[in-house]
């Protein structure tokens, strides 16, 4: 496999000021991945990639929340009685609600915190330091 058919197989959704984000992109490029690098804050996923990336991960979309971001306790999410569909949205209009980062990978996808679960799904990544 070359680097151009790897480099389209892996996205992460990245935040540059998050050191956790930083040292799982530079385990992936550790790998020999150039992965495709999403900037959510700037370039937010859709509500559909949202769903879509939960369902890779198998995880509810509550499970992606960041609930140290600001915009959780002004919206309230964690009130038990909020569908699915009203988190979606939430995120969609504050895209820093997503807890980070994602990796999706052909090995898999994770919400890789910690950071070491990228190893899991993007062989020969090891977080060093």
């Amino acid at each position: 496999m070359t680097t151009a058919d790897r480099t389209s197989n892996v996205t992460i959704w990245h935040n540059p000021a998050c050191a956790t984000s930083r040292k799982v992109l530079a385990a992936i490029r550790g790998a020999g991945v150039e992965p495709v690098v999403v900037e959510y804050l700037r370039d937010p996923p859709s509500r559909d990639e949202i769903r879509a990336a939960c369902r890779r991960m198998n995880i509810k979309v509550r499970d992606l929340l960041r609930r140290k971001a600001p915009a959780y306790a002004r919206l309230e999410l964690d009130t038990p009685q909020l569908s699915e569909g009203d988190l979606l949205d939430a995120i969609v209009e504050e895209p820093e609600l997503i807890e980070r980062p994602v990796v999706l990978a052909p090995g898999g996808a994770r919400l890789c915190r910690p950071p070491e679960l990228v190893s899991e799904i993007v062989p020969g990544a090891v977080i060093r330091g």
